[in-house]
């Protein structure tokens, strides 16, 4: 008989909460444990053993504020930094150092058992987004609760949950005897503020970072039943437009029709970028863009989706986009162009008659595997230029840029993972491309050579960057056993 996935919850947790337990996170441990489906014995009973220590260890990494963006935070990122280290280390790293660099410290640890096997470097990041608003937390951010099944603090899921995974399945590898590949840990303390330091770190450090297979857990599942791995992620370019007519703000009365309007004149601009098709008009913008073969549509086509339900909870009216491709698709695999923002003139209460001097606006456009922002920069600050007609001056600043990822899916490592999540939720998972970006991803095969594995298990209503973040405990768990079978079918093929 298979046991179903189940936590002692409700009536009893709430009971024996408020009479016996003092702290918000010991609420778990009076649930029993149960494994999930088709849970490997031996993990399940390893799990249970240690669960209090396992969750008293995420805890005491989840209630350091290393939020990256508060620059007086930097005491509880060296803290932050220097705890993943013991951990590392308890768990069975032969060495942890923190290195220094001219941002957030990176932590680095390896477990070498042979040089003849292959090597796994696991990825992740301890900084956290800011818990602001905090008025809208149900539970102190930075204090962990467990509640409905659910671990709910900032970076329970982004990404110290989702990293201490890794951890955990390596911890049991390595005490069990059963770990014969070798085993890299690197986790940055930038990735929430743009991973400044990283590309540098890798590129200066290529031998000490070298290895055949990168897995990283800082995405998401379609859903708790539905799982899938993220085979893509766009790329991003972000511009500051600037539209300027006369030197100061005239009287729309006296200066009105006879002076350009620059406001007017950029909207006019602005709309030319796009057609009633939904292409983007920009002359070469889809020269390197990559075409999705017929077969990874149909892998696509297979993905859940209720359109109703999409417009329900937008609040919209219907959907729109590029003629041709599904809303699945056009959020993966085409490229986009968006105006983020638009501003200029009056914009305070009452009224005031002005003829504004200038105009702005901030564009994005995501892009897909093989185009580059470099080149989409320019093309977009050429093509505006042109656009833009004599009676104005316009200026275009490249404010931002990271590239697009694609991961092959007949490639080892990726089966390997395909067969892990199978195993695991009784499911084949299905591959995903994602709308957006993580900037380091395509700096590891850019620098390393390498093609991450992104083995995600959170889920879109984790809230991740919102208030009440949160990450289910039954994936928590069911992380662990897959990133455990990850490696034992790694090291079935390389002993084959």
């Amino acid at each position: 008989m298979v046991m179903q996935c189940s936590f002692v919850k409700c009536f009893i947790h709430d009971f024996i909460y408020q009479i016996f337990f003092p702290r918000p996170e010991k609420l778990y441990f009076c649930t029993l444990f149960i494994q999930t489906n088709n849970m490997n014995q031996n993990i399940n009973n390893y799990i249970s053993t240690h669960q209090h220590r396992i969750f008293e260890e995420l805890f005491s990494l989840i209630r350091i504020p290393s939020v990256s963006a508060h620059s007086h935070r930097q005491p509880e990122i060296q803290q932050c930094a220097a705890r993943w280290k013991e951990l590392l280390l308890e768990a069975g790293a032969d060495d942890a150092t923190i290195f220094a660099t001219e941002g957030n410290p990176i932590v680095f640890a390896t477990k070498m058992t042979d040089p003849a096997q292959p090597t796994i470097m696991v990825y992740g990041h301890y900084d956290v987004m800011p818990a602001e608003p905090l008025e809208l937390w149900h539970s102190a951010p930075f204090e962990p609760e467990i509640r409905d099944g659910k671990i709910f603090a900032r970076g329970a899921d982004d990404d110290k949950g989702q990293s201490f995974m890794h951890a955990k399945a390596f911890e049991y590898l390595v005490k069990t005897n059963q770990l014969k590949c070798n085993v890299k840990f690197l986790l940055e303390g930038e990735e929430e503020i743009g991973s400044a330091s990283l590309e540098k770190f890798c590129s200066n450090n290529q031998e000490l970072l070298k290895c055949d297979t990168i897995l990283v857990s800082d995405t998401s599942m379609l859903s708790a039943d539905m799982p899938s791995i993220t085979t893509g992620l766009r790329g991003l370019a972000y511009w500051q437009i600037e539209v300027t007519s006369a030197s100061r703000d005239l009287h729309s009365g006296i200066f009105g029709g006879a002076v350009a309007n620059p406001i007017m004149e950029l909207s006019k601009i602005l709309a030319q970028l796009t057609n009633a098709d939904g292409k983007i008009t920009i002359p070469h913008f889809y020269d390197d863009v990559e075409e999705v073969s017929a077969y990874e549509r149909q892998l696509i086509a297979q993905i859940p989706f209720d359109e109703t339900e999409y417009k329900k909870n937008l609040n919209i009216k219907m959907v729109s986009g590029e003629t041709g491709y599904s809303t699945i698709e056009r959020t993966g695999i085409r490229p986009a162009l968006d105006i983020c923002g638009i501003w200029g003139g009056y914009t305070s209460e009452g009224t005031k008659t002005v003829l504004p001097s200038k105009a702005f606006a901030k564009l994005s456009a995501r892009l897909v595997p093989h185009q580059q922002h470099e080149k989409i920069a320019r093309l977009v600050a050429d093509h505006l230029t042109q656009l833009a007609p004599e009676n104005i001056e316009i200026k275009v600043d490249f404010l931002h840029g990271a590239q697009s990822y694609v991961c092959p899916i007949d490639s080892d490592e990726y089966k390997a993972a395909e067969a892990a999540y199978t195993k695991v939720f009784e499911k084949k998972p299905l591959p995903v491309r994602r709308g957006g970006s993580i900037g380091v991803i395509p700096v590891f095969e850019k620098c390393l050579n390498v093609k991450p594995i992104l083995m995600g298990f959170g889920l879109e209503s984790d809230a991740i960057h919102s208030p009440n973040e949160n990450f289910p405990v039954e994936l928590f768990y069911k992380g662990i056993e897959t990133i455990i079978e990850f490696y034992l079918h790694i090291q079935s093929k390389n002993n084959a």
